[in-house]
């Protein structure tokens, strides 16, 4: 591994005291993700204004002055939902990232936390009113000289200031992430939870858990365990699959036993189990739930 990939890794620990390694996004990444981002948004609004002229052609007949009223509404409409929420919304989703995050393999993640909140997003996102679009609208809105002329010059000043902050801080931070407690980190290579279930099929022989055994996590133990399957990182699975065994009274039945394929096959008997308990109306949440 690269010094400069070394140097953008950070450690997450989780409440079960799981080291998951998290590799932060560059800031090409960053940027770039934004400029796609901008490209969507700007070709989304280029195809509502053809829609709403479309749609003015047909009404001008009627009444041109109510159709075109309409159709700047419905315009401003579409610009207000996208400047405000087009990122909120992607970032709350699943993949906690937006197109342009996911096409690049970024995504959010909570800094310090095992998971994203809708508070953070919204903070993060919140923010970004104040450190972009608003003065690029006084930078575009403006025009002339005198106390126009500094509007504009002030408006890229601090246009300027927030978009290169990420240079000047070593987790690559923009203002929102700092107010959010967020940061952008490379996403892991996705792995459907199905594929990681039926990926220990041919495992499961070699690894006859008792019941007792497979019934010492639960719900948010599965979680964190899926986690460190997708992440792949060695030091981790070394750490996790101690911990199971110790957790459990597993001993290994051979040298030749590999962490990651203890951890998949248990991973497959735990999610069994707390499905086919879950169909009988029993959610057992994590370890200290004794249901």
């Amino acid at each position: 591994m690269s010094q400069l990939a070394l140097r953008d890794r950070r450690s997450l620990v989780t409440p079960e005291g799981v080291d998951l390694k998290i590799q932060l996004a560059s800031v090409g990444a960053r940027f770039g993700a934004l400029a796609i981002d901008f490209i969507i948004i700007f070709i989304s609004l280029w195809v509502v204004a053809y829609l709403i002229l479309a749609g003015i052609g047909t009404l001008a007949n009627l009444d041109a002055m109510l159709a075109g009223e309409v159709g700047v509404s419905l315009f401003l409409l579409a610009l207000f939902f996208l400047r405000n929420f087009y990122f909120t919304f992607f970032e709350m989703g699943r993949h906690a990232a937006t197109p342009g995050k996911r096409l690049l393999k970024i995504r959010v993640a909570a800094r310090g936390k095992p998971r994203l909140t809708a508070n953070a997003v919204f903070a993060r996102n919140a923010l970004r009113e104040i450190e972009l679009f608003l003065p690029l609208q006084f930078f575009f809105s403006s025009g002339g000289d005198g106390v126009d002329g500094w509007i504009r010059l002030l408006g890229l000043i601090w246009v300027s200031i927030f978009l290169l902050f990420p240079l000047f801080n070593k987790d690559h931070l923009r203002g929102g992430d700092l107010i959010a407690g967020t940061w952008v980190v490379k996403a892991p290579k996705p792995i459907l939870a199905e594929d990681l279930a039926t990926a220990a099929d041919h495992l499961t022989p070699q690894f006859p858990f008792t019941p007792e055994q497979i019934d010492a996590y639960g719900v948010k133990e599965l979680h964190v365990l899926e986690d460190v399957l997708r992440a792949r990182d060695l030091e981790t699975i070394t750490d996790v699959a101690f911990r199971i065994r110790r957790k459990i009274g597993w001993i290994k039945e051979s040298e030749g036993e590999r962490d990651l394929d203890f951890l998949k096959a248990y991973y497959k008997a735990l999610r069994g189990q707390l499905e086919t308990k879950l169909l009988m109306g029993v959610r057992r949440e994590d370890k200290f739930d004794r249901r």
